[in-house]
């Protein structure tokens, strides 16, 4: 649930004369209709409630050709619900309630157990239970599958060394990042020195994103830059989301891990041009023509 404001009230604060919009979202859901979008074929393990919202998530998701065999309807818990304020300029500030998200079990995982085997990649984010995302890096790990491990919402403690060693690549943005090794994020330096720290507990490789200036590559091909795409924010709200779902699909396809950014900042970059999280994904035509351009 939107208002867009002229800016994001403080602390205390009531401002008049927003304008209210509601939008599909859900960190995990948005991640999945960004990729499939982007042209992937997705399955999509989550719990939504028994209420509107439910009904309006599945019927989304069907909308898009995702694969909702996994998807529970929980009887004792309400659908996740995120309450969000947009400025002006495309800044956010997001409270969420988890609802129906913070039920989702390492038996719902395992119950999808051959869908994630078959997979070209698992993508996960933390507004789901880190058990049950341990779960399933574990069973993708165990079958081969690399791991795309989006840190958000940041983690209020450090992420287990298990979890990190079988994550193949982790996507914090510069917040994330500085919360998970408290190297405060700027610059290409200090972003190659958090990636470091990072790699050095275990992980594959490092995209740590950067908004409008794109993204800081560590792998095992070296570090770089991979630059963004100049365009006009309206919203930021779900460009992670459509960066790691894009990122996904890229990876999937077999191209390099700098390619795969660069496609996933031009998603990234058409979704911020519009207002609310699974609306602004781009369809794949959306994203070929941006890099035709750039």
């Amino acid at each position: 649930m939107i208002i867009r404001l002229e800016r994001i009230p403080r602390p205390g604060e009531t401002i008049l004369g927003g304008r209210f919009v509601t939008a599909p979202g859900g960190k995990g859901a948005n991640q999945a209709v960004a990729a499939a979008r982007a042209g992937g074929r997705v399955v999509f393990v989550a719990r939504v409630g028994r209420d509107m919202f439910g009904d309006r998530a599945v019927a989304g998701f069907v909308k898009d050709r995702i694969d909702v065999s996994h998807v529970v309807r929980d009887g004792t818990a309400a659908s996740g619900v995120a309450l969000i304020f947009v400025a002006k300029d495309g800044e956010n500030s997001i409270a969420v309630a988890s609802g129906a998200n913070a039920n989702l079990s390492p038996s719902d995982v395992k119950r999808a157990s051959s869908a994630i085997a078959g997979a070209d990649a698992l993508v996960m984010q933390l507004e789901t239970p880190l058990a049950t995302v341990q779960a399933a890096a574990g069973m993708a790990s165990k079958a081969e599958v690399p791991v795309l491990l989006n840190p958000a919402p940041a983690p209020a403690r450090p992420l287990p060394r298990r979890l990190l060693r079988e994550v193949s690549i982790l996507t914090p943005n510069e917040t994330e990042a500085e919360l998970l090794t408290g190297i405060k994020v700027s610059d290409r330096a200090s972003a190659s020195k958090a990636a470091t720290k990072l790699r050095a507990l275990g992980v594959g490789a490092v995209i740590i994103t950067l908004g409008r200036r794109g993204a800081f590559v560590a792998g095992e091909a070296g570090e770089r830059m991979v630059p963004g795409f100049k365009v006009k924010a309206v919203d930021t709200t779900a460009a992670g989301d459509v960066f790691n779902g894009a990122l996904a699909v890229a990876l999937g396809e077999g191209r390099a891990l700098a390619d795969a950014v660069r496609f996933a900042n031009a998603a990234a970059a058409i979704s911020v041009t519009r207002l609310g999280a699974q609306p602004s994904a781009p369809r794949r035509q959306e994203i070929d023509r941006l890099l035709g351009k750039g």
